[in-house]
């Protein structure tokens, strides 16, 4: 929101400082975000009047003016203006005075044999803009030795403030005014609301046209007819507030509605009411209804957004922007001026859908004061009236206006219980009258009605909130936290430091860390068992991407497919996130998932590559667990994984029968048909949140010290002939649980099937066995002893037997 000092000033009557306004209104919550002071470095720069102008006897394009700058002083310059002309008044610089447009410091200098002193500046010299056909021209009244900035304007700074969305009663000038005036910078002035007397009943009346459950979309509607006007350029005074801030003037009804729009909060539109055909009618659009607004652009409409129009078509879109057929132009004599209350739902939701901004949007959406439309129509009327003259017919009113009053109940003591300062009742009451509050003392409570331009007010905290910002924040006392021990707490939660652990594992292992959305295509989610109607998005911001993610697997492949489709074949990428299998907060679950697809490498001399499979994907999730300190050594490893899997090429590691902590396998080739992609596409999910919290008050239970043994270790191989259908895993497992304080590592290296085998239905297993002393060098007895207790005990657990 910006405006100028001198515009404030109209509504505020204060002596504070530019500086003391601006430190007010940041601490009363009106965020000061910047002021533009246009007169720095400009000051120095007088009016000048060209006494003469002759040609340079030696340059065609060149004049030699004589200026007069008051107090009897005239200076020779030399000027290339194709406008310079004796009479004219424009901007002087002398000698030794520095011009920014330019960079450049004056001093005298002989152009073409004749000395020139001093210079008439143009706008780009000015370094007002990029101007630069001719110098500036001044009105023929301005006194000569005149401060240039002061005849130009510049002298009005202008002051730039932060609205929060709750305070749309600010995006008008007299609503900060007020908010000053209530924090004591100064006193309101007050508007000049008297009504307009009517020479006539208005030819065209206003029809509501709304279903009952369409009603608030435009509840209240005023509107007033004025022939005979004159449609010219505004005043500039006008012109030069509306430039400070940033809109271009284009003629006078229309300056007057931007205007008041930022002066007063009140967007308007005025119509010429000779291209408008009939009454005026506010209904909802027809579905297919198409709209050339103001902005050149021609747009389709929909059931929901409201317009108004005539007996013909929509001529307006409703609290965001006017038709461009109706407009007022030079040759407008009759117009008819529109003051409404819309809703600021539907309009800002209408906004949306055609991608359409405006100052009217921006103010409606946020709420505009719903009682001021009478007295804006009058204020609006007298502007017209006195830039374009006419006579102004009686007021036309529609609907009524809505019911926002209500009645919240206020303990003054909350204000130290929420915000820590103590404040008195009456000092409350006080300042809540001076916000436009009514106030009724009920003993222990008040019941307050806030004003109708306060439509944020909703609750107690919020009146708590009024009297500390305009008591000051300052006045908030500094408390420091109070610690329950000497040693700060972790800044990071056991769970933030397991989610980092994982992605610097992974990282590790060559993946590339993706952040993907945490919504996907529908098609995709069914594919992953999710797609249900609780997760599906009402406004998603994309069409296809409308539900919420089953699993972190679907965009990482399609991720690898879009790579493949630009010759990045192969991909190994991985994501830490959560994935939703419900809209309860326990159905959200915190997963380290991962794909590679395609081959291990690039071709190699020394080692041809290979395409990804299962046990690639097994490494990974084995390799998450293991750097979240989970029990690698205690798990269980099952078939049985997701249908959106390969079987028999997949599988899940657990922990006992109920606690899944991973999955892992090949993607099913009917996913990937379905998705695009090519495979083949290995995955992982790990559940981090299924992991066991490490125990309070045993430190480094979870990952124990490294103690390296002085001893060299013993290896033993051994092969056991078994029933096909009995896992390597639990080979594994009955052999290293021979002896825990000896054997540190088993390893399968071979498999066979058929052949010499005797029986049908069996295969051998060959498994490595790392024996690691710590006290003392292994004799043979001893290693004899490990090996005797790892036949035995593979034996017992598998029924198998030692091949001979």
């Amino acid at each position: 929101m910006k405006f100028t000092l001198s515009w404030l000033r109209d509504h505020l009557e204060t002596e504070c400082s530019l500086t003391e306004i601006c430190d007010a209104l940041t601490m009363i919550g009106l965020e000061v975000d910047g002021v533009e002071d246009r007169a720095k470095g400009l000051e120095g720069f007088v009016v000048g009047h060209v006494l003469e102008a002759e040609r340079h006897p030696d340059a065609d394009k060149l004049q030699l003016c004589t200026v007069d700058v008051g107090g009897g002083e005239t200076f020779r310059v030399v000027c290339g203006a194709p406008n310079a002309r004796a009479g004219l008044k424009g901007v002087f610089a002398r000698e030794g005075q520095y011009v920014p447009g330019i960079d450049f410091t004056l001093k005298k200098a002989k152009i073409r044999g004749v000395e020139s002193c001093g210079m008439l500046l143009s706008e780009r010299e000015m370094g007002l803009s990029d101007e630069h056909a001719g110098i500036v021209e001044l009105p023929d009244n301005a006194a000569i030795g005149a401060k240039a900035v002061d005849i130009m304007g510049l002298g009005d700074p202008i002051i730039e403030i932060a609205i929060t969305p709750n305070r749309g009663d600010c995006l008008g000038v007299r609503g900060v005014a007020r908010d000053l005036a209530s924090a004591g910078f100064g006193t309101l002035k007050p508007l000049d609301t008297a009504p307009v007397e009517g020479g006539f009943a208005s030819p065209k009346t206003v029809h509501l046209g709304f279903d009952a459950d369409a009603g608030d979309a435009c509840p209240y509607f005023v509107g007033r007819m004025i022939k005979g006007v004159k449609n010219g350029p505004s005043p500039k005074w006008m012109q030069d507030r509306l430039t400070a801030i940033g809109l271009r003037p284009i003629s006078a009804l229309v300056d007057i509605t931007n205007y008041v729009t930022y002066d007063l909060c009140r967007p308007l539109h005025v119509f010429d009411a000779d291209k408008v055909t009939g009454d005026v009618h506010v209904r909802l659009a027809k579905e297919g209804e198409t709209l050339l607004a103001l902005d050149g652009k021609e747009y389709e409409l929909d059931a929901g957004m409201t317009v108004i129009a005539d007996e013909a078509k929509a001529e307006a879109l409703a609290g965001v922007m006017g038709g461009e057929e109706s407009g007022c132009t030079e040759s407008t004599t009759t117009v008819f001026l529109e003051t409404a209350y819309f809703d600021p739902v539907r309009t800002a939701t209408t906004g949306r859908k055609l991608n359409l901004q405006s100052d009217a949007r921006y103010r409606f959406e946020r709420g505009v004061d719903p009682a001021f439309l009478m007295d804006a129509t009058e204020i609006a009327t007298k502007l017209i009236q006195n830039l374009c003259g006419g006579e102004a017919s009686e007021v036309v009113v529609a609907g009524a206006e809505p019911d926002w009053r209500r009645t919240i109940a206020f303990r003054p003591d909350r204000v130290r219980t929420l915000a820590g300062v103590e404040v008195t009742k009456e000092k409350c009451v006080e300042i809540l009258e001076t916000l436009g509050f009514q106030v009724t003392d009920r003993g222990e409570t008040l019941d307050t009605v806030a004003p109708s331009w306060r439509y944020d007010i909703v609750g107690e905290a919020c009146l708590v909130e009024e009297v500390i910002r305009l008591l000051g924040y300052d006045k908030v006392p500094a408390v420091p936290f109070t610690r329950p021990a000497n040693l700060p707490e972790p800044a990071l939660t056991p769970e933030i430091r397991r989610r980092s652990l994982a992605r610097r594992a992974l990282a590790g292992r060559g993946l590339v860390e993706a952040v993907t959305y945490s919504f996907l295509p529908a098609a995709q989610a069914e594919l992953f068992g999710g797609g249900g109607e609780e997760l599906k998005l009402v406004n998603p911001i994309s069409s296809d991407l409308d539900v919420m993610r089953p699993s972190l697997l679907p965009n990482l492949i399609a991720a690898a497919g879009r790579n493949a489709d630009r010759g990045f074949k192969d991909a190994a990428l991985f994501e830490v996130g959560p994935q939703f299998a419900g809209d309860a907060p326990e159905d959200q679950a915190m997963v380290a998932g991962g794909i590679r697809s395609g081959r291990t490498g690039h071709r190699n001399w020394a080692e041809a590559p290979r395409a990804v499979d299962v046990f690639d994907a097994k490494a990974d999730a084995l390799a998450v667990l293991a750097a979240l300190g989970g029990p690698v050594d205690k798990l269980q490893v099952t078939a049985e994984a997701p249908d959106y899997y390969h079987p028999g090429r997949s599988g899940s590691l657990r922990l006992g029968p109920k606690n899944l902590l991973a999955t892992f396998g090949e993607i099913h080739p009917r996913v990937l048909d379905a998705m695009g992609v090519a495979g083949p596409v290995t995955a992982f999910e790990v559940f981090v949140d299924h992991l066991p919290q490490p125990k309070k008050g045993k430190k480094g239970a979870a990952r124990p010290h490294l103690t390296l043994s002085a001893f060299q270790p013993v290896e033993r191989d051994f092969a056991f002939v078994v029933d096909a259908g009995i896992a390597a895993d639990a080979v594994i497992r009955a052999a290293r649980n021979a002896d825990k304080g000896l054997i540190s590592e088993v390893r399968v290296f071979d498999q066979f099937e058929g052949g010499k085998l005797a029986e049908e239905g069996k295969k051998s297993l060959a498994i490595n066995v790392v024996l690691q002393p710590v006290e003392a060098t292994l004799t043979d007895s001893d290693i004899e002893a490990v090996a005797d207790k790892v036949v035995k005990g593979v034996e017992k657990a598998t029924g198998g037997s030692l091949r001979g």
